[in-house]
């Protein structure tokens, strides 16, 4: 019988190529999200269905569905990058020739790895708003259909002595938890120590509830009112619009509304990808032409159906519009995804954003261990002006206080200070030996107030540097992120110590591909030697990220986006 229907569909697909009458054939594969797969196929479908067909030569189009993750860590492993929190594919897993995400944070994430990642050509092709859900009744209490919702309503939910339950998708493996832990941090802001403290409350609340996979997530919407409120049911999770369609599509015995957040938070936009490696034109031509289809009224018909809207915000006749929904939610805009072509996909801020929100995630769900190392040389009591003429020293010091409270306490820090003539010789000294937070963070904390500079101070960066490398290997921990993070405003300065030279080469011998440390550079000010950071960078391009805070202010931000990202500047 498997002989027959493989028999049967290649003479059909024989017949539909003569009755074209094109010649010849070039086929195209395409990885898409579950969601928007069978939208796809059916434009497909009526596409080969016309003659499917680019200069005379015949089109056949292979559709899969793919989780967006996966192909994601097949980009990340062909480029021999590292998404932070994600890992690579297996290596039976092949990238496509057009990739359809679900968001392009996936694709700002990767360019923000790897700079050689550059589609030839990204266009959205469907968006799908997220939405706050949460079982009809629950809602109802909370105001809706007839409310406006807000974050910080949810955020409130955190403080209540009876919160409710809050689920959320992985945001290192899941678009719609970045891009709702992005509204968060957007929301609280991070220009203060109490927002900060908010922003960490809240992702502690929902690490605890996180989920890898969303058909894992919806499961655990309750099945009946008994259920709401229970010990493992999620009674609110920002989820995507088309995830509430499909699930009320089921219909369950408790619909689940779609509270429709403002400020609006980034839809997810399906960016319809043409993949670096497609440079035949013929089928560059034919993923141009299924482009083409899919902005036609028949695939507004077919992505309706599918539960999704069109770019612009529209929808087919065929949409299960959620209660409340919008008639149109607001057209996707551009964004700092890069194509070959100079186009854009849809919007969600930039890498750095996306990698910061990664990183204080990273810093809240993983155990790790980190030394964290700290400039006191003379040229840290300089003026910042953007922080009232505090010094750099006093900003780094009120950053690292912050800092301190995005770890978990799954964490296990050390500090040291860094000058010259330290310990006798020695430019460095230990303030605090690593311990775990869970014990210590109390004294973690006072220690910064030792981190005053010496007014005559110079800057021993490299022999401080290596010490601290082979401090963290010779107590290397598995599964744990292993972690140097050091803070400087200069270059180094350290007539008794290692030369550049020697520096790298000494700290080449000492990399280890078995037990990796991440090295994290944060230059402060704009007396940094960036082309220094770069030459300890190139050592090791997997484990060595350079980030650099001009205006001092800003290290806080820079410190999370650091932990979320692997290469920083280039």
């Amino acid at each position: 019988m498997a002989l027959v229907v493989v028999v049967a569909g290649t003479y059909l697909g024989y017949q539909q190529f003569a009755d074209s009458g094109c010649a010849g054939s070039v086929t195209l594969t395409v990885a898409a999200s579950p969601e928007i797969k069978p939208a796809v196929e059916q434009v497909v479908a009526q596409w080969r269905q016309a003659g499917a067909e680019v200069d005379g030569t015949c089109v056949a189009v292979a559709v899969s569905d793919a989780n967006s993750a996966t192909i994601a860590g097949a980009v990340s492993r062909d480029h021999s990058v590292t998404l932070p929190g994600l890992d690579k594919a297996p290596d039976a897993v092949q990238v496509p020739d057009v990739w359809i995400p679900d968001s392009s944070t996936w694709l700002l994430r990767l360019q923000t790895e790897a700079a050689g990642f550059l589609p030839s050509n990204v266009t959205s092709v469907a968006q799908s708003p997220l939405v706050l859900a949460a079982p009809e009744p629950i809602a109802e209490r909370m105001g809706w259909p007839n409310k406006k919702i807000g974050w910080n309503q949810l955020l409130s939910n955190f403080k209540s002595d009876e919160p409710l339950s809050v689920g959320i998708m992985n945001p290192t493996m899941d678009s719609s938890g970045l891009t709702s832990l992005l509204a968060i941090s957007q929301s609280v802001g991070t220009t203060s120590a109490e927002a900060n403290q908010a922003k960490t409350r809240a992702l502690t609340v929902l690490a605890n509830n996180k989920s890898n996979l969303r058909q894992e997530l919806m499961a655990r919407f309750p099945k009946s009112e008994a259920d709401i409120g229970g010990a493992d049911s999620v009674s609110l999770a920002p989820v995507s619009e088309a995830d509430v369609v499909a699930y009320n599509a089921q219909r369950p015995a408790v619909q689940l509304a779609a509270m429709y957040l403002e400020p609006s938070p980034v839809p997810m936009d399906y960016p319809y990808t043409i993949m670096p490696q497609v440079v035949d034109q013929l089928k560059s031509a034919a993923a141009q032409g299924l482009l083409a289809q899919l902005s036609t009224a028949a695939a507004k018909d077919a992505l309706a159906a599918a539960g999704l809207r069109t770019p612009d915000g529209s929808y087919g006749a065929s949409f299960a519009a959620p209660m409340g929904a919008p008639q149109a939610s607001p057209a996707v805009t551009a964004s700092a995804t890069k194509s070959a072509s100079g186009g854009t996909a849809a919007a969600a801020e930039t890498g750095a954003a996306l990698s910061a929100v990664v990183g204080s995630w990273i810093a809240i769900t993983t155990p790790g261990r980190a030394l964290t190392i700290f400039d006191t040389s003379g040229s840290m009591l300089e003026p910042v002006p953007t922080a009232g003429n505090a010094t750099r020293a006093q900003v780094t010091q009120a950053a690292a206080r912050t800092g301190l409270t995005l770890f978990s306490e799954k964490w296990s820090v050390g500090v040291w200070r860094f000058s010259t003539n330290e310990n006798g010789k020695v430019p460095y000294r230990q303030i605090v030996p690593i311990k775990s937070l869970s014990t210590s963070r109390s004294e973690l904390q006072a220690s910064i107030d030792q981190l005053t500079p010496k007014e005559d101070g110079g800057t021993g960066l490299f022999n401080t540097l290596l010490a601290g490398y082979k401090h963290v290997k010779k107590e290397w921990a598995p599964k744990k992120i292993n972690s140097v993070i050091l803070f400087t405003d200069g270059d180094n300065q350290f007539n008794d110590g290692l030369s550049e030279d020697q520096f790298l080469s000494q700290f080449e011998k000492e990399i280890d591909p078995t037990k990796p440390i991440r090295v994290i550079l944060i230059g402060i000010g704009t007396g940094v030697d960036a082309n220094e950071m770069k030459a300890i960078q190139a050592v090791d391009e997997k484990n060595v990220g350079v980030f650099i805070a001009e205006d001092p202010t800003k290290i806080t931000t820079i410190f999370a986006q650091a932990i979320g990202s692997r290469t920083g500047v280039r």
